[in-house]
């Protein structure tokens, strides 16, 4: 349980937390980063307690927070938020966001959900946390009474879906909403859950209902009973704090519960981790492979400690079978290293479930900087799992936007605490997000191909590649608008956009929607590009978004694209097309993306953003690729 109440995968905090936050006062360089760093550490209750109220602070001074992204939470509930909101807001930075909080009045949940003029929903916030738990909706157990107990769980449920429609309604934000944590006590031992109509058998049911309505839904899940279960619900629930507080759970667990609502938030917005980077030597097997030779590594079933390596070999396949890309990063020499891989029995990872395979003497944080190049993915996107406090150290130092999860000396741990960290959070998943881990794969090995071709023109054309363009529809809307509020780098505006906008913007005769695929010899790369176009006056379209995946860089699809863009543009009599840059921490990479596509720059915003324009006469480029439109809108995988 310390590993979850001490947040122990992540570093100690320094000594000097304490003077740390009292200089952010009067910092005036890199505060965000200055706090982000110190938001990276397993800081307890207190110490997030007064980070966070730092960062209020400084956000009440006016001061910038820089890289930290803005982002606005709504708070309701039947506990005292007030409480929880500092530890939120120091959490949310170890996630990369400046977060405001917005709670609403105590216990006045459903007030605030239904009341366009609420603090929650006139705040607009990006996102609203329900924070109910089994007192809030009122369950009344009624043992072994069927009709009474579905009545109490319709009721719980309607004033679920009441508050969420609400939120929907007059705030417009998605809702984060809450599974229950049971009470521990119960009245029939271990009947209790078979029981119909007990308290532990009533939140069993509702939870399983409310994780089906949020699968049909926009909205996210927080699993709060599953974290429950994980410490103990024992634990978890302080009746003290709530008779006292009306704190919902124990005070040392807020650190816990926080740092999943920052996974969700940074899902939300695209920072779930990528890519798992692995050691090999002592972290997937026991032993030195250069020194110990293939019998003497240890990875075998019946041997205590290659049973714990083989744990680690065993949850690296499972996150690579829901779309998480596996690299290797190992101070050796290659063959030796892959000699496992080829001939060990024993070993359950295999050469070919490798997407980039780094083996020599190179430092490690070189190393990953080739695995970053080679897959085409930010730095911001990597875990590496090393049992060396030293390498760990090293990537910190070197590589800050790596996650370096920290481990003990058993290796029996290194699973869990990996497992733990939550750094692959999911708000959802599609087929394309299982075959994830397939396309970067496929990536690299067209990347290496490009190498064995003299010129850029004959190794595009060595993919044999195909186009798909289609529209927004039904069929395609929630992959859509998962792009839309998680690609962070080729993203010209970084608007973001729910579900139900989305589904707008399918009807909207002012605006033209796009989408396309890309697929090569290699296979699917799924879909890669959005497009939003707006009519904006006489004879004009603003591109108002523009997003595309990093891994079809420099393979002439911005191109397609806009040939894409500018064919639909003559058919509806469009004579200019005006593009948007609005700068971010994160897609600088795109700064002058209009530029090299042909259009003239016009003017540049306060903010550094600029305005660029194409006449749509403009003659195109021919293309590497084979274009196909799909009019009949078939659902994509």
């Amino acid at each position: 349980m310390e590993l979850y109440r001490q947040l122990a995968w992540l570093p100690k905090p320094p000594p000097d937390f304490a003077s740390r936050c009292r200089e952010f006062a009067n910092n005036s360089g890199d505060l965000g980063k200055q706090i982000r760093w110190l938001a990276t550490h397993a800081l307890d209750e207190h110490q997030l307690s007064r980070l966070g109220r730092t960062i209020r602070s400084a956000q009440q001074n006016g001061q910038s927070l820089a890289p930290l992204v803005p982002f606005r939470l709504g708070l309701i509930g039947n506990g005292t938020l007030d409480l929880i909101a500092p530890v939120l807001v120091a959490t949310a930075a170890r996630h990369g966001f400046a977060l405001e909080c917005i709670t609403g009045a105590y216990d006045q949940f459903l007030q605030d959900a239904l009341t366009a003029e609420s603090t929650v929903n006139q705040a607009r916030p990006d996102a609203v946390l329900v924070a109910l738990d089994h007192r809030g909706l009122a369950l009344r157990p009624s043992p072994g009474n069927e009709q009474l107990a579905n009545e109490s769980m319709d009721a719980a449920i309607g004033l679920l879906d009441s508050i969420r429609a609400g939120i929907s309604r007059n705030g417009g934000a998605p809702c984060i909403v809450q599974t229950l944590a049971p009470p521990p006590e119960g009245l029939f031992g271990s009947f209790d859950r078979a029981l119909t109509g007990t308290a532990r058998n009533l939140v069993d049911r509702v939870n399983q209902k409310i994780c089906h309505s949020i699968l049909q839904s926009t909205d996210m899940l927080l699993d709060v009973a599953g974290m429950a279960e994980t410490v103990g619900l024992a634990d978890w629930h302080s009746p003290a704090l709530w008779n006292l507080a009306k704190l919902p759970f124990a005070d040392a667990f807020v650190p816990l519960y926080a740092e999943h609502v920052g996974r969700i938030m940074g899902a939300m917005r695209g920072r779930s981790r990528r890519c798992l980077v692995l050691d090999l030597d002592n972290t997937i097997w026991g032993g030195v492979i250069g020194d110990d030779g293939m019998e003497g590594i240890q990875i075998a079933q019946g041997d205590a400690t290659g049973e714990a390596h083989l744990s680690v070999q065993q949850l690296a396949l499972a996150l690579r079978a829901r779309g998480i890309v596996l690299a290797v990063s190992s101070k050796n020499t290659d063959c030796v290293a892959r000699r496992p891989f080829k001939e060990h029995p024993d070993m359950l990872l295999k050469e070919e479930h490798i997407a980039v395979f780094q083996a020599n003497w190179n430092d490690k944080a070189t190393n990953i900087r080739a695995i970053a190049k080679e897959l085409a993915l930010g730095l911001d996107s990597f875990v590496f799992l090393d049992d060396n406090p030293v390498e760990r150290d090293l990537i910190r130092q070197e590589l800050p936007e790596v996650a370096v999860p920290e481990l003990e000396s058993d290796p029996a741990t290194y699973a869990r605490t990996l497992a733990a960290a939550g750094y692959f959070e999911a708000i959802n998943f599609s087929e394309e997000d299982r075959a994830r881990a397939e396309m970067y794969q496929a990536n690299a090995r067209r990347l290496s191909l490009q190498g064995q071709n003299t010129d850029l023109e004959s190794y595009l054309r060595s993919l044999e590649m195909r186009i798909v363009f289609g529209s927004f529809n039904r069929t395609t809307r929630a992959r859509l608008t998962q792009l839309i509020n998680k690609s962070n780098q080729f993203n010209l505006t970084t608007r973001r956009y729910t579900e139900s906008q989305v589904e707008q913007l399918e009807t909207d005769p002012a605006v033209m929607t796009l989408h396309a695929r890309l697929i090569d010899k290699f296979g699917d790369n799924g879909l890669i590009c959005v497009v939003i176009c707006r009519a904006t006056g006489f004879a004009r379209w603003t591109i108002d978004s523009w997003l595309m995946s990093c891994r079809v860089l420099g393979r002439g699809v911005e191109q397609a694209v806009l040939s894409e863009i500018v064919r639909r543009a003559r058919a509806a009599g469009i004579e200019t097309l005006e593009g948007l840059y609005v700068p971010t921490d994160r897609n600088e990479m795109v700064r002058d993306h209009y530029g090299k596509l042909g259009f003239m720059r016009m003017d540049d915003g306060s903010d550094v953003s600029s305005r660029w324009e194409l006449d749509t006469d403009v003659e195109l480029e021919e293309l590497p690729m084979t274009v196909e439109r799909d009019e009949s809108q078939l659902e994509l995988t």
